[in-house]
């Protein structure tokens, strides 16, 4: 069998040609829509500084925010899912079960499984966070957060999401849920966070998902025990006994004073219901 021909450069079409009214339109869409032109090549070096510090007002904000809120654990899943659906009901028990350990819950602060997360936590009488971020649809802030942080970069946003976990629980979700699982797979492996458990819920969901992750196994693209760093699982006392033991013992989490927040810098905790 041949391979087949691929030119160095791919012949342009008509249609494919640049003129001024698509530049024009591309630079309208920049103006409109600042936040997306650091994707879009190199800017001035004004705009490029500019980048850099509303980057660093997402992460200051957040720091300040989330210094105060003790060993958490964040919950990922679908903006779509509607209240009293099966996952967003197994979402609300895990959030509920989560505060009773101690933990902070965070999500992205949105709807549906975010807001499912926040729900139980926020009932259960435990502290509840949401890291939301300016989108055109889908995206408002759910009612039952103690705390919420906007995010103006869906990068900054998932660091914030990881920095301050311990553990990680992934309910039915899209595109962002992928890839928010699996960059969190990415930091365990290669170290860059520890080895915090990833509790991956839905089995009827993510089945393919999961035999996929193990044809990734067998086909030697990551190694044969990252399969393991994933606890599959649709019971919720499982999930729970799995917290314990690989969140709770393994890094001796344990009851203490969380750092006091100083009126003097403009700190506010949060605080504690029940």
């Amino acid at each position: 069998m041949t391979a087949p021909h691929c030119p160095d450069q791919p012949e342009e079409k008509p249609e494919h040609a640049i003129d001024q009214e698509a530049i024009n339109q591309e630079l309208a869409f920049e103006l409109e829509h600042p936040e997306r032109s650091m994707l879009s090549g190199p800017g001035s070096r004004w705009r490029e500084l500019g980048t850099i510090w509303r980057v660093a007002v997402d992460f200051v904000k957040a720091f300040r925010a989330l210094h105060f809120a003790g060993p958490a654990v964040t919950i990922f899943g679908s903006a779509r899912t509607k209240p009293g659906t099966t996952y967003y009901e197994m979402a609300r028990e895990m959030g509920a079960e989560c505060a009773k350990l101690g933990f902070t819950v965070i999500t992205g602060g949105g709807p549906g499984i975010m807001e499912a997360g926040n729900r139980g936590a926020y009932e259960a009488g435990g502290r509840s966070i949401g890291i939301n971020i300016e989108l055109p649809f889908e995206q408002h802030e759910n009612p039952y957060v103690d705390r919420s942080v906007n995010m103006y970069y869906f990068f900054t946003r998932k660091t914030i999401l990881v920095k301050y976990s311990y553990a990680f629980i992934v309910m039915p979700g899209g595109a962002g849920t992928l890839d928010e699982m699996f960059e969190t797979m990415t930091l365990i492996q290669t170290r860059k966070i520890r080895n915090f458990p990833i509790i991956l819920m839905g089995k009827d969901y993510w089945q393919p998902l999961m035999d996929f992750v193990y044809r990734m196994a067998e086909e030697g693209t990551i190694s044969p025990d990252d399969p393991e760093l994933i606890f599959f699982t649709d019971d919720i006392q499982e999930a729970v006994a799995h917290l314990q033991r690989h969140a709770v013992r393994q890094f001796n989490l344990r009851k203490k004073f969380l750092p006091q927040p100083k009126t003097i810098l403009g700190e506010r905790g949060i605080p504690a219901k029940g």
